[in-house]
């Protein structure tokens, strides 16, 4: 069974400095992959941050996730990431998204599906090293065009069609339920197959929102902010699940001062678990991995498991650390350090043997 490549998407980015430093502690802890949300009000330039840590790591795979086309034209974003790419070679990953707060901090809208898929075309072409129409007098060119991968990250019916189409993988990013993870991957594969493409050729990817904390009351109380910022975003996936919402308008509850910007951004993510505390434990659990090592471990691999069942593997699974670490997160017990120390090593070695420890799926 493949053994997917585990990613953090959050390292130190207090300086440039320290960012590189970090990334070559997460690559020597035993993280596979380094990932970067390109948010210009929120963290110092993205692409100047990877090209840091480009130069001082070695093999860890590194990339923004996510990028926008609202913020940055793809033109750019092309010329980026192949600029870090020329100091990361073969381990350079970009991924695009609709934008969240990178665009609404900022005043703007999300792209809408149009403009993704456009954003994916050109970037691809451009990091093909074809000649791009772009509406100027001539076809554009990138001079130093690097082969790296455009991958998307979905969620919605059209988006992830769309993703399945055109792009070479597509992270999802809808909790830790089967039957929303199943059926995100059903539609990828219906937007491939609809443009002529094997399935097999487009890479899988999954973010988890992960609440490693042996505190489990407090866990519960983060993990029912996620899946408030789940359902504040797509609605659908408590809809998929027979889940009702017995709350406010969530527009209504993020008046209160216990919720800025947003369920999943918000500073104290227990106040704002209890702002939504109407939603059960169970349905927290379907959109967050929540607990200790343990229980982080066996949750994990039985949506693998379930996964690989229907015929689905994995090549990335993001572990989004929530809390956000503090900065700077450091020693022994840190997420950084305690992932790839207490449950990546015991997940490698089960899917590995290719069959999982006593676990119903």
């Amino acid at each position: 069974m493949r053994i997917p490549k585990f990613g953090l998407n959050r390292n130190d980015a207090s300086s440039v400095a320290t960012y590189a430093k970090d990334v070559t502690r997460a690559e020597s802890c035993g993280w596979d992959a380094a990932w970067l949300p390109d948010s210009q009000l929120r963290r110092r330039d993205t692409y100047v941050l990877l090209a840091a840590a480009a130069e001082a790591s070695k093999t860890i795979t590194i990339g923004p996730l996510l990028t926008n086309p609202i913020t940055r034209h793809p033109s750019v974003t092309a010329s980026s990431i192949s600029t870090v790419a020329e100091l990361a070679e073969g381990r350079t990953v970009l991924t695009y998204g609709a934008g969240d707060t990178a665009v609404r901090l900022a005043g703007l809208e999300p792209a809408r599906v149009t403009q993704l898929h456009e954003a994916v075309e050109l970037t691809k072409s451009f990091l093909d090293g074809n000649y791009v129409e772009v509406g100027a007098d001539r076809p554009a060119k990138l001079p130093f065009a690097q082969p790296v991968p455009v991958w998307v990250a979905a969620g919605g019916p059209r988006t992830l069609k769309m993703a399945g189409a055109v792009a070479d993988g597509v992270f999802i990013r809808v909790g830790t339920h089967s039957n929303n993870i199943l059926s995100s991957i059903k539609m990828i594969w219906e937007g491939a197959e609809q443009a002529g493409r094997d399935r097999k050729d487009v890479k899988l990817g999954i973010i988890f929102h992960t609440v490693l904390h042996d505190h489990i009351e407090q866990a519960t109380l983060m993990a029912k902010s996620m899946a408030a910022g789940y359902f504040e975003y797509s609605p659908v996936l408590f809809e998929n699940l027979g889940y009702e919402w017995n709350g406010a308008d969530p527009e209504e509850l993020k008046a209160s001062e216990d919720v800025w910007p947003d369920f999943h951004h918000s500073s104290d993510l227990v106040a704002s678990g209890n702002v939504v505390n109407f939603i059960s434990a169970e349905q927290a659990r379907s959109f967050a991995l929540v607990g200790g090592s343990d229980d982080i471990f066996s949750q994990l691999i039985k949506i693998l498991f379930t996964a690989a069942a229907s015929g689905i593997e994995f090549d990335h699974v993001v572990l989004h650390p929530i809390p956000n670490p503090p900065t700077p997160d450091e020693g022994p017990e840190s997420y950084l350090e305690r992932v790839p120390r207490e449950i990546l090593p015991a997940v490698r070695k089960a899917l590995s043997e290719s069959k999982g420890p006593n676990i119903s799926v």
